[in-house]
């Protein structure tokens, strides 16, 4: 029914950024392909407005295909 992605410290254990389409700007979003690489591109701006440049993706079991592949894409 949504998505929702974080870039976690985990050294630290915190979470740096996150995005969500629950955030009243994505809630027009739908959990798809093409609102998967909406959310995407928003997130990496985020993540360069904190001079995040690097991360490691974890796909936590789901298979890198449609809506993982986009939003990581």
């Amino acid at each position: 029914k949504n998505l929702s992605v974080q870039v976690i410290n985990d050294d630290e254990g915190t979470t740096l950024a996150s995005i969500s389409t629950l955030e009243k700007e994505f809630e027009a979003l739908k959990p798809n392909i093409d609102g998967a690489k909406k959310l995407g591109e928003a997130f990496g701006a985020r993540l360069k407005d904190k001079k995040i440049t690097k991360v490691v993706f974890d796909r936590n079991g789901y298979l890198y295909h449609g809506v993982v592949k986009a939003l990581a894409d």
